[in-house]
């Protein structure tokens, strides 16, 4: 693994926002945190935030309104410090390493057909994610993967134990999701564009440019919402025996993939911090696409 040095990083200020129950921004607040910009071809750089060790519990308590039993048990769990990419890859950061030599696979300079280099892309396949991650660590010298599930969580947390890092409900001004009612409340099925005791919202049917929101305590952007994010650990029904130390979770678990923080058209409570999503990890889905990671030795 390789340090990166003080020099190498710049600070960056940004805006947090809270909300109460109903929606409502009751604080905004001035965050301030570290990066380092690591180069690709033509000009694209990726943008990676250091993001500091501590503890957390992961998963969702008994009390959260629409959990899912998969989020069970809630348990502590220590990670140490890392680097992550400021936002989700986009289009021109996937081509710029699509366009390398294969190490394992071939990919598709343009799996998603979107013609914006701001838009996260998607399309992607857990494999493809990983060769991806594979050429950038070639070419750059690093170590970078996919985050392990602990990690995404809880760089999506920043330390907060809401439902959402805006607080415990989340609104379309803050995250691209489904925010309109889907079904009829009289049938067997109905999914509402509202989560708990927050307002309903629009439906955007479409993924935005991953700026586009206000970021967590971290300084992380899209973590909730807009596409879904591939995680390094493979599928697991609980969290019976989950490792405590951040690692991914690969023995045992089934020939399924992690996906998470919810899409454009997902509903608000697939959209928590702690929900998660099965996915086959050879199987195209336009709705996800992922973020990277930096493991470091330390930092000097």
């Amino acid at each position: 693994m390789f340090s990166i040095k003080v020099n190498d990083q710049y600070p960056f200020e940004f805006e947090t926002v809270q909300v109460d129950e109903q929606g409502q921004v009751v604080e905004r607040k001035q965050g301030r945190a570290f990066a380092f910009r690591e180069p690709l071809a033509d000009e694209i750089g990726l943008e990676m935030v250091a993001i500091p060790g501590g503890n957390f519990m992961m998963g969702s308590p008994d009390s959260e309104h629409e959990r899912d039993e998969d989020e069970s048990p809630q348990h502590q769990v220590t990670i140490q410090p890392f680097f992550m990419g400021k936002y989700p890859v986009t289009e021109a950061q996937w081509q710029s390493i699509a366009n390398t030599l294969p190490v394992e696979r071939e990919l598709d300079p343009n799996p998603s057909g979107f013609q914006d280099d701001n838009l996260p892309v998607g399309s992607v396949t857990w494999e493809e994610a990983i060769e991806f991650c594979q050429r950038l660590s070639r070419e750059t010298g690093r170590d970078y993967r996919l985050p392990t599930e602990a990690e995404w969580e809880y760089a999506c947390r920043a330390g907060t134990e809401t439902p959402f890092y805006f607080g415990k409900t989340i609104t379309t001004d803050l995250a691209n999701y489904r925010g309109t009612d889907a079904g009829n409340a009289n049938e067997q099925w109905f999914f509402s564009g509202s989560y708990d005791r927050g307002p309903k919202g629009i439906y955007r049917d479409d993924i935005t440019p991953v700026d586009a929101f206000p970021p967590n305590a971290f300084g992380l952007s899209d973590m909730h919402g807009n596409l879904l994010q591939w995680c390094l650990d493979l599928w697991h029904g609980n969290y019976e025996g989950a490792p405590a130390d951040g690692s991914a979770w690969i023995s045992k678990g089934d020939d399924n993939a992690v996906g998470r923080g919810g899409c454009c058209n997902s509903f608000p409570r697939r959209c928590r911090s702690a929900s998660r999503h099965l996915r086959p990890p050879d199987i195209r889905y336009g709705d996800i696409g992922f973020r990277v990671v930096c493991e470091i030795s330390r930092t000097l």
